[in-house]
């Protein structure tokens, strides 16, 4: 299971402290100069990059146009095609859109899992699978896993679970988009079907002054990447950060980071 913490600007080159791959928002790609420069930079250095569609940050996903433009500039291991929050039939369409397009050789593009409740996220991932999408999403926020962190974790868990038991999707592999709590990846036991997660809540959470404990977290830090995006190193504490983003990793069992 491989993990990635986005951070903001003033951490862009630091992030290989604590990241194993490097996690890319596309519509930074065109906001930020220095941004886009330390992708292409990482893109020529080799880094595996996975890129989102930016819908988390945006609350749709970025325009069509632009996608199709970096994905051939920045040629991703790995593009999230565009979906549409908690909404079944409006994200299948998009994935089967998003198939017409011809992708770098070297690009694998991936799909999340939408629903307006378990049963409608479920036909989601179905329908996904039989478009042939061979990874598959799984966001963290959704209204119907539970109205706190910890019960939003358990309701994901419970989810991912329910689709790891199935034979359904015995060849399928997953990727975790953010968390409520941290310590929630441990309790997936390193699933070999879970192939990487991605989470800014131990920077977040450091931003907001907290340490994490072995226990994890009860609440969802309240900073968030919109808001702290521009912060300047001066204004954080980074002997926070490195202690979160270590402690990440011993909550949920994850070997030692493999510089990259």
């Amino acid at each position: 299971m491989k993990v990635s913490h986005e951070v903001p600007r003033c951490l862009l080159t630091a992030q290989y402290e604590f990241n194993d791959y490097l996690y890319c928002l596309p519509h930074l790609l065109d906001k930020d100069e220095e941004y886009k420069d330390f992708f292409l930079k990482a893109k020529d250095k080799g880094n595996y990059i996975i890129m989102d569609n930016s819908l988390h940050e945006l609350g749709q996903a970025y325009n069509h146009k632009r996608l199709l433009h970096w994905i051939q500039e920045l040629e991703p291991d790995e593009f999230i095609v565009p979906d549409v929050w908690m909404k079944q039939a409006q994200t299948c369409s998009q994935a089967k859109y998003w198939l017409q397009y011809k992708y770098p050789k070297k690009t694998t593009i991936t799909a999340v899992v939408q629903g307006e409740n378990e049963k409608k996220a479920y036909l989601c991932a179905m329908l996904l699978k039989d478009l042939g999408y061979k990874k598959l999403n799984i966001s963290y926020g959704a209204t119907w896993y539970g109205d706190t962190a910890l019960n939003k974790a358990l309701g994901r868990i419970k989810f991912v679970k329910k689709l790891l038991n199935d034979p359904n999707f015995k060849d399928i592999k997953f990727h975790l988009l953010g968390c409520a709590v941290p310590q929630e990846f441990g309790w997936y036991d390193n699933h070999p079907q879970i192939e990487s997660i991605d989470t800014s809540n131990p920077i977040m959470a450091a931003l907001d002054g907290i340490m994490y404990t072995e226990q994890g977290l009860v609440k969802k830090p309240k900073a968030n990447m919109n808001n702290e995006y521009e912060i300047i190193f001066e204004e954080l504490d980074y002997k926070k950060i490195i202690h979160n983003t270590k402690m990440f990793r011993k909550i949920n069992g994850l070997p030692n980071l493999k510089f990259i």
